[in-house]
């Protein structure tokens, strides 16, 4: 029986506190069921770090949002990108800048890109639009139904969920 802190030890006939074995702990079974719940931890992580090019699949809705910095103006983007599994993508978005939209020909700007999703589920992307390419980082969610990005060098983030 395991013996509450500030209780008393159980004494035996002659006055010696009796321990027991197998609920006494020492600093090796300490250290032993640490790594026990370390290992355990590891686990748990591995089975949830299994994420590769094929976690995104298919399309994508997503809300792009921030300033562009240095002209400090603000960014509405609304995107529909396709995920190949392979790393390849191709993706339409709708660019508002500073409450301005883009002109009738440019209404839905089409792109090409690559991406790289890593075993921990973080991962990065670079997508063509013409204009310079644009870096992203990012972190898959909920099994690859969403990610969340953000894009380099500006204070802009992306949103997006799988379309089912």
């Amino acid at each position: 029986m395991r013996r509450r802190a500030g209780a008393h030890p159980r004494v035996d006939g002659g006055g010696h506190a009796r321990t027991n074995p197998k609920t006494t702990a020492t600093p090796k079974t300490k250290l032993g069921r640490l790594h026990r719940r370390l290992d355990t931890t590891k686990r748990k992580q591995s089975e949830n770090e299994n994420c590769s090019n094929r976690t995104l699949f298919g399309d994508y809705g997503a809300l792009i949002e921030g300033t562009i910095l240095g002209l400090d103006l603000p960014l509405r983007t609304l995107m529909m990108a396709h995920f190949d599994r392979e790393g390849g993508l191709t993706e339409v978005d709708h660019v508002v800048i500073n409450g301005v939209p883009p002109v009738a020909e440019e209404e839905w700007r089409p792109a090409t890109g690559t991406y790289t999703v890593n075993p921990d589920c973080t991962g990065s992307a670079v997508i063509n639009t013409g204009n310079p390419p644009i870096p992203l980082h990012f972190v898959v969610v909920n099994r690859g139904k969403e990610f969340r990005g953000v894009v380099d060098g500006n204070a802009i983030t992306v949103t997006a969920s799988r379309v089912d």
